[in-house]
Parts: structure tokens; sequence; C-alpha cells
């Protein structure tokens, strides 16, 4: 999967040395509580197996969960990162090309510290989803659980405010009703993504043209639904 660097960005400094292996890709998506990150990072895992694409999904809420939480770190963000760098690193010695997380980054000066955790070039994706929807979605996941359906929903406004500032993403793609169909908005927002990367280098002379030869092949093997 591509490192997406949407106008304006190309400048970027770079970030801490990561694995250049061929195929090898990191995506994270991001987004507000209840958008679906998970359930779509699912879908993904799904539809990249059933195309025969070695991978894995990871839920970073999983991996970070403990408590107490330590002083100033009410999410556990460094014991997650530390969590991550080692099942990244056990998924890719045992044949992962995509590695795919679902989880939240509310800052982007983090985004580096997610790449190196992950070892390979990282794609951040941010989903998003009508207020309304998420909010009769909680509700419903939550209607047992007063006080914490009250946090949920608060914490979805307060997240969305974050991401809209922080804009973390590298591309946003809106959920749709059918997981799966998600899960092909992004992989298809994805791999556009990376050609039309792949054609602005080769004219800039920063790549040969054999490159993206090879990546048009690989989109065409791989997304042979677009």
């Amino acid at each position: 999967l591509p490192v997406l660097r949407p106008p304006g960005r190309r400048g970027r400094a770079r970030g801490p040395a990561v694995s250049t292996a061929p195929g090898c890709r990191a995506l994270l998506l991001v987004g507000a509580v209840g958008v679906g990150k998970t359930t779509t990072a699912d879908a993904i895992g799904d539809d990249l197996e059933g195309r025969g694409v070695p991978g894995a999904v990871i839920d970073l809420d999983a991996i970070r969960r403990g408590w107490p939480a330590p002083p100033g770190d009410r999410f556990n963000s460094a014991i997650e990162l530390a969590n991550l760098r080692a099942v990244a690193q056990n998924f890719r010695e045992a044949g992962a090309e995509v590695l795919v997380a679902a989880g939240v980054m509310e800052k982007r000066a983090a985004r580096d510290r997610y790449e190196e955790a992950m070892g390979v070039p990282l794609t951040v994706v941010r989903l998003v989803a009508p207020r309304d929807l998420v909010r009769s979605r909680l509700h419903r996941r939550h209607e047992l659980e007063p006080e914490s359906l009250t946090w949920h929903l608060d914490r979805f406004d307060e997240l969305t405010a974050i991401l809209d500032a922080a804009a973390v993403e590298d591309v946003t793609v809106p959920v749709a009703e059918d997981p799966r169909a998600t899960a092909r908005a992004v992989l298809d927002a994805v791999w556009r993504g990376e050609l039309g990367r792949r054609i602005d280098d080769v004219v800039e002379d920063r790549v040969e043209l054999g490159t993206f030869k090879t990546t048009g092949s690989e989109f065409e093997r791989r997304h042979p639904s677009v």
C-alpha cells in the first residue's frame, strides 16, 4: 500500500528509517469513536486475504488496553507503540506484506512514531461518518451503559474537532453502509493515490520509468476491480 502525500506535503521532513522491502506497506485507519475503524480494518483484511495478499490486522485499542494508565498518558500511548513495534515485527517476519491497523492518532507529530513502530512506509486514512449516524450507533452499542454512552457521545465530538484541526490523514474516506464497500473504497483511494504519485515521480525524474510500470502491474494484479 502507498504512502500518500496530499498537495503541499511533498516537502515534509523525512521521518525515521523504515523497511523498504518491496510490497511491504502499512495502513492506519483513524477516526472518531463509532465511525467503524475496527470493522473496516477487518473488512480490508478479508479483502486482501481473498486476493492472496499476505498481511495482518492489528487492533490498537486491544494492544494498549491495560490499567491503570500512567500519569500523563491516559490512553496508554507509550505501551501501545511499544506493543505495536513488537507485533508488527512479528507479522513482518512471518511474511506479511500489508499491515492494517485501526486506532486514533491525535497529533501529526506522532505520525513518524507510528511509522517507525510499523517498520514500513505508512499511509494514514481517516474514516468519516455523519454525526447523526454515529450517535445512533453509539446509542445502540451502549444502551445499557448510560455513563459509557455519555462519554462516547462527548468523545466523538471531541475527537472530530481534534482530527479536523490536526489533519493527520493522507486521504479521507466516507464510510458506507456495507463494511466491504468501505474497505474497497479505502483500497481504491490508496492504490489510485500511489499510481498518481508514481507518475509525478517519473515526470520529475525521481524514479525510473520501470518503477512506475512495476507499480502499475501490481495494481492490476492485486486490485482488478478498479
